[in-house]
């Protein structure tokens, strides 16, 4: 039988860049999208955040809203613990050349298994505002969890996509 596995669409997302290179997004979206950083604080993050990151306290969270052809498609938070993220780049409200990923690995914290949690469910007052969706409808989050040789965790990104998607994933990172 075929091996009819395939490379994950979020292995872009999750590694390093070489020099150089634009971050995945926008490699991806060259003209059509874009990304605009709404926010850069630091939180208490929402409850499974907090658990997928092991922390009882604050992190630092990167908020963006993902566009396609002008128009938002995505909520993208990026949460990462303080140990990792205070004094560098991912704590500052500017766009990080090469991605997060570069960044990281740059600092000693490179993603080596990643685990993601899909659920569609029914968009809130907030997120049917920032999406333009009508009432009722759905939305596909996605909880993105990095993890380091170890296990311990330097990422977790919690998206809030406009329904419908099919999105397929399998990632090994070397």
């Amino acid at each position: 039988m075929a091996d009819k596995r395939r490379p994950s669409d979020s292995l872009a997302y999750v590694t390093p860049r070489n020099e150089g290179k634009a971050d995945a997004w926008s490699d991806e979206s060259k003209q059509r999208g874009g990304q605009q950083l709404t926010e850069v604080a630091e939180v208490i993050p929402p409850a499974e955040v907090a658990e997928a990151l092991a922390l009882d306290g604050t992190a630092i969270v990167r908020r963006r809203v993902i566009l396609l052809d002008g128009d938002a498609i995505e909520l993208a938070d990026s949460y990462y613990p303080l140990a990792v993220a205070r004094g560098t780049a991912l704590a500052e409200k500017r766009k990080i050349k090469g991605g997060a990923p570069t960044l990281l690995a740059e600092l000693g914290h490179q993603a080596r298994h990643v685990s993601e949690d899909l659920e569609l469910r029914e968009a809130n007052d907030l997120e049917r505002t920032a999406l333009a969706l009508p009432a009722g409808a759905n939305v596909l989050t996605l909880l993105r969890t990095a993890t380091t040789e170890d296990g311990s965790p330097i990422e977790v990104q919690f998206m809030v996509m406009k329904a419908p998607r099919r999105l397929h994933y399998e990632i090994e990172v070397d």
